[in-house]
């Protein structure tokens, strides 16, 4: 059994999460501070898109984005001698994308749910929006968020056609998780491909006892 996928995996689930969990929280504050109900819809669907579309789909934009061909695939190869496409950094990618909607949609849902009156008397006191933020809206919305953040991490580890598009399925390099399943099953090695869903299997379960113990705590605190 070759042990790369799982490696590669968890590193690229690792550096995802990191850049969802942030890019999340402040799309998430950004959004529920829009005033205009028509322009925050917008917004709300526009970053909720990568999870109702086909992540074969999505992954299809990056390639056309991001491939050596392209401007941007271009600028990087040239200016930082970078090249995305077919590269690890490409599998990071995918997976923030498509995990991205998960963590968003959770802060989202957990900044709405911190009682506006606490908010409203921090700017009665004197608070900036950057305050509120930091001291009012993350402390009570933590269990959400960290349910968000836990989910999105078991979705970037689990992410299949977008990382296939833009990462392909290379060895030792690219080859995730999902894809080595996909490729042990179509090399017929059933036993082998067992190993690495059993594996997955484990991951999603401790991930949804993580969003358990945060949910239990959540209503704890209520």
């Amino acid at each position: 059994m070759d042990w790369s996928p799982i490696w590669i995996s968890l590193k690229t689930a690792s550096a995802a999460i990191a850049i969802t969990f942030v890019l999340g929280l402040l799309a998430a504050w950004g959004v529920i501070r829009i005033r205009n109900r028509k322009i925050r819809m917008i917004f709300d669907g526009i970053l909720t898109l990568p999870m109702v579309l086909p992540p074969t789909v999505a992954g299809f934009f990056l390639l056309y984005l991001l491939g050596v061909k392209r401007p941007i695939g271009q600028f990087f190869i040239e200016y930082f001698g970078v090249k995305i496409a077919f590269s690890w950094q490409a599998t990071v990618i995918a997976a923030v994308v498509i995990s991205f909607p998960l963590m968003y949609r959770a802060a989202r849902g957990a900044f709405e749910q911190v009682d506006q009156n606490l908010v409203h008397a921090a700017r009665t006191l004197g608070m900036g929006e950057i305050q509120i933020f930091f001291r009012v809206l993350l402390p009570n919305a933590v269990p959400g968020i960290v349910s968000g953040g836990v989910l999105a991490f078991a979705r970037g580890l689990g992410e299949f056609g977008a990382t296939a598009m833009i990462a392909g399925n290379i060895a030792g390099k690219t080859r995730t998780l999902p894809l080595a399943v996909y490729s042990e099953v179509a090399a017929g090695h059933m036993d082998t491909a067992w190993n690495y869903v059993w594996v997955m299997i484990v991951i999603a379960f401790l991930a949804v006892l993580l969003m358990n113990m945060a949910g239990n705590r959540k209503n704890r605190w209520e």
